[in-house]
């Protein structure tokens, strides 16, 4: 059955399709209704129904017989080691696990935080909250201890699960201290903390709070999975909020497992038995959905990689990771790629390794540049999959769902509406804008399976964040447009369309002209303030290594590309040559705050940035045209 045939099933009888959907998964009792539409916005899947994630990630596998196939390869370069966990050893440190929370007085319903490293143990603490019903709500590790702080008093935690550091390439990350302050300055304070003690930095542990993992896993008594509602809460994962205070989204059981099994086999086209690998992190919600559940409720052995595309210890890091462990389809960022790009921009790395059972790239996090996609499907050879989602939906809105028929790529468009996803595009007024014409992207709801159903504990915050813009509609803050094949064109965040001179133009359909210059590695476009045309764009470029040309002369090329690609009417005349973008630690680039850097004003130093040493270099090149700190 093609591509089209089955989207217009999804979209003709919903609750048919996913029902049939939902037979991939285990059900401890039948749902009462596929979709409950009796309390519209806050529509649920598969209510009645009951179920347990972890049984399905896990212990369904060990009972069909295939407890002695690998779940969990986990592969850290920063510490020199590989390890690999079996079915049947992840369901008994899972129950093991899930016994110490119990032991600590962890019931269903309760939440546990987690601030993990990425280790086999986080991927154990996610499923073992799972396997009794409780909540959890992973933490990137490293986060400020403000911002940890935020989650706890939002969260409201019985227990925190942390690892006592984190590793990077030249340095070590003090998580327990980190921890220690957040809770001093949490208003709500854990009963307990679970403390996994690495050995390149040992924690100090507070008497009658603290336990050390080992010891409480060593006194447990394995619990077995808990029955939970379909609409339960599996976790919360909190992403960045415009007043400064996180989004708690909530993921719910029934519909997460059954949109993360179809999209394996649908979206990603992988099979029981295969090495599918997600280069992203445990606290990120690429983590969650397709490091941790997606790949284990597909019977699928799962890469936990604890290193970086370049530097651990060279560009080739992520072809020996694929050769020695047999990947057959690779998720990440295209900021991973530009890095590895930026590094060995003639693949010199690759022809070292061997990767024959390698069937696929897929791309995700934010825009991939034409440039970078071509250029990675040069290099390997394989479909080269640009896909769109957020952490709000948890899983692809628009992708070349390989798995149903492969379409054409289009460089530059995360293909077409994946099915269940009505995607439409609007202008202020909620009319549909013409093809090709850049408007809000929105999706018609109800949204399908596995996307929030509401904020945690704020249901006038998702409503009025989400929902309040069109009515009927879920407002992505995207903006773009679809072509004439239904093909959608992500552009940039609606806050990233500029206004120069009275005409609407995408910053992102610039950074795709910048970014096919030969010399350059990775770029941004933001809308700096301008006192005649209201904004004027201005461009940030990183050069490849090895790039000898005189600086004056890229740039005189880079305004000429966007003035014949684009046309005199995006007024684009100045270039920054930067050593590198400021970027969060998942690799989104933080447009916003270099645009405050230009315009001169103040900023509130992003949570998630990779390193704030940063800003002062971007204001100093800025400050060098006559952008930053000016009145």
């Amino acid at each position: 059955m093609g591509y089209q045939s089955v989207y217009d099933r999804s979209m003709r009888d919903p609750a048919t399709f996913w029902a049939e959907a939902a037979e991939l998964i285990d059900w401890d009792r039948p749902w009462e209704r596929v979709l409950d539409d009796t309390n519209p916005p806050f529509y649920r899947w598969f209510s009645g129904g009951r179920l347990n994630t972890c049984y399905n990630a896990v212990d369904r596998h060990v009972r069909a017989g295939r407890g002695d196939q690998p779940a969990i390869i986990h592969d850290s370069p920063v510490t020199n080691s590989k390890t690999v966990i079996t079915y049947a050893e992840l369901q008994e440190q899972t129950a093991r696990f899930a016994g110490a929370l119990q032991a600590l007085g962890v019931e269903q319903g309760d939440r546990v935080i987690l601030y993990m490293p990425m280790v086999p143990e986080a991927v154990v603490a996610m499923l073992g909250c799972a396997r009794i019903g409780a909540i959890h709500s992973v933490v990137f590790g490293g986060f400020s201890s403000r911002e940890l702080a935020t989650r706890i008093d939002d969260a409201k935690p019985r227990v925190m699960v942390a690892g006592s550091c984190g590793i990077e390439p030249n340095r070590v990350v003090h998580y327990k201290p980190l921890l220690d302050a957040a809770i001093d300055l949490a208003e709500h304070k854990p009963a307990h903390c679970l403390i996994l003690q690495r050995p390149q930095e040992p924690g100090t542990l507070i008497e009658g709070r603290d336990r050390s993992w080992t010891e409480a896993l060593a006194a447990a008594e394995p619990a077995d999975c808990v029955s939970v509602a379909a609409t339960d809460p599996l976790y919360i994962l909190y992403t960045s909020g415009t007043t400064g205070q996180p989004k708690g989204v909530v993921r719910d059981t029934g519909g997460h497992a059954v949109a993360m099994a179809w999209s394996m086999a649908n979206v990603y086209n992988v099979e029981p038995g295969e090495v599918f690998w997600a280069a992203s992190d445990v606290g990120w919600v690429v983590g969650h959905s397709y490091i941790v559940y997606a790949p284990l409720l597909a019977g699928c052995t799962t890469v936990l990689y604890e290193g970086k595309p370049v530097g651990t210890p060279d560009a080739g890091a992520f072809w020996r990771v694929i050769q020695e462990h047999r990947v057959s389809v690779l998720f990440t960022a295209p900021t991973a790629f530009r890095a590895i790009k930026r590094e060995d921009p003639n693949g010199e790395h690759l022809k070292r390794y061997d990767l024959g059972g390698f069937r696929a790239l897929f791309l995700a996090g934010e825009r991939c540049d034409p440039d970078t996609l071509n250029w990675a499907e040069k290099m390997l050879g394989v479909p080269v999959i640009d896909h769109w989602w957020q952490t709000e939906t948890g899983w692809a809105i628009a992708a070349n769902c390989l798995g149903i028929e492969p379409l054409p790529i289009k460089p530059g468009s995360p293909t077409r509406a994946v099915p269940g996803y009505d995607i439409q595009v609007l202008d202020d007024m909620g009319e549909a804008v013409k093809l090709g014409d850049i408007g809000r992207i929105m999706l018609r709801l109800p949204l399908p399976p596995g996307c929030l159903p509401t904020l945690w504990g704020n249901d006038a915050r998702f409503v009025q964040s989400y929902l309040s813009a069109q009515p009927g509609y879920y407002l992505t803050g995207d903006a773009g447009y679809l072509d004439e094949d239904g093909y959608l064109f992500v552009m940039s965040r609606i806050d990233d369309v500029i206004n120069v001179a009275g005409h609407r133009l995408s910053t992102g359909s610039m950074e795709g002209v910048l970014a096919a210059h030969p010399d350059v590695a990775e770029c941004a476009v933001i809308g700096a303030a301008d006192p005649l045309k209201g904004e004027l764009p201005l461009g940030l470029v990183v050069l490849k290594s090895g790039v000898t040309r005189e600086r004056s002369a890229i740039v005189k090329d880079l305004v000429a590309m966007v003035r014949d690609e684009i046309g005199p009417v995006a007024a684009f005349k100045t270039v920054a040559i930067v050593e590198r973008l400021p970027k969060t630690r998942s690799g989104k680039i933080l447009r916003g705050t270099m645009k405050a850097i230009a315009d001169g004003k103040d900023y509130r130093l992003p949570a998630t940035i990779d390193d704030p040493a940063i800003l002062d270099e971007i204001a100093s090149a800025l400050a060098a045209i006559g952008y930053a700190r000016r009145a």
